[in-house]
């Protein structure tokens, strides 16, 4: 099978692997990724009839500018034939339309799956997925003294205290917030984080890519 240009839809890709191994691959895949299963390209002959319809179009029309048979633009649009690229590409053309056009991606799962982990002073709890462009936690910081040792890393972070009172050393500076309020500052000014009491600390916490790691170390080396 020749290589694929980045012009190809996946739509396209998608149906001429299908034609070729006369099976979906992987429906869990699909599912999680959004890729078209069979039920969706079952879909396939009824969305090509509304299009050929809507455009005042018979079935003889479309044969005769598409060069496939009548009977088999029929049987397609009925269910009976196999949707396959090579019939889709020349009948999509003809109708003016895209090979997507006829094909419904289902919407991934939202939800994010991962498990989080402890340490000795808080709690990691990840809220968006490894590869998402935001990387997103929820902290939740055990109560104990005033730190001597800071840590410095290239990196920035927002966070957002969702309960109890958050101590930040930052440099020189020693801060205190409470419930509803919110901070940024650069991870390469000495910094350190913890609970002030009474109790725990919960913060909602953003950071840059190059952030992550020494924040979320499972370790607890940096926090």
């Amino acid at each position: 099978m020749a290589p694929w240009s980045s012009c190809d839809t996946f739509s396209e890709r998608h149906l001429a692997e299908t034609a070729k191994t006369g099976q979906d691959r992987g429906d869990r895949t699909c599912r999680r990724r959004g890729w078209p299963q069979m039920k969706e390209l079952a879909q396939v002959g009824i969305r090509l009839r509304a299009a050929r319809t809507g455009r005042g179009w018979t079935l003889d029309r479309l044969a005769r500018a598409s060069g496939i048979s009548a009977s088999t633009i029929s049987r397609l649009e009925s269910g009976k034939r196999q949707a396959s690229l090579e019939l889709l590409l020349p009948l999509t053309r003809e109708l003016g339309i895209a090979v997507d056009d006829l094909l419904v991606l289902q919407t991934p799962d939202p939800r994010v799956c991962r498990p989080g982990w402890r340490t000795e002073d808080m709690v990691v709890q990840p809220l968006s997925e490894e590869r998402s462009p935001v990387n997103a936690f929820r902290i939740t910081y055990a109560e104990r003294p005033r730190q001597e040792q800071l840590h410095t890393h290239p990196g920035y972070e927002w966070f957002y205290v969702a309960s109890g009172r958050l101590r930040l050393q930052l440099g020189d500076e020693e801060l205190i917030l409470g419930r509803g309020e919110a901070a940024e500052f650069d991870t390469l000014i000495p910094h350190n984080l913890s609970a002030a009491g009474p109790g725990e600390a919960e913060i909602i916490s953003l950071f840059s890519e190059e952030g992550v790691a020494p924040h979320t170390a499972a370790d607890g080396a940096d926090q």
